[in-house]
């Protein structure tokens, strides 16, 4: 098959890693894995969901990033819609939000 896949994949990081070194290896094996997207849940004792995000912009150069679904009651909408665009801009375009 030549052009443009006609579907993307993601794949939802779980994973709470113990050093930044874990982490690039986490998204590098996402990466690897050829899927489209990287995910992170908004949940209590995981990781929360936008910073890593950043972070792994820096490691991948062609994956998207986003939360699974943003937990509305964890967060105030002015403060996250700041947020946004400063970690879209940090991703290059990249971030995609599920509400």
């Amino acid at each position: 098959m030549s052009g443009p896949r006609p579907f993307r994949t993601g794949i939802v990081v779980r994973s709470t890693p113990a050093t930044r070194a874990e982490w690039d290896d986490e998204v590098r094996r996402v990466d690897d894995l050829g899927h489209d997207v990287l995910l992170i849940p908004d949940h209590l004792g995981l990781w929360p969901p936008l910073s890593p995000l950043v972070a792994a912009a820096y490691v991948s150069d062609r994956l998207r990033f986003g939360v699974q679904v943003l937990n509305n009651g964890f967060w105030n909408p002015v403060l996250l819609a700041r947020d946004v665009a400063a970690i879209d801009v940090l991703t290059g375009g990249r971030l995609e939000l599920g509400f």
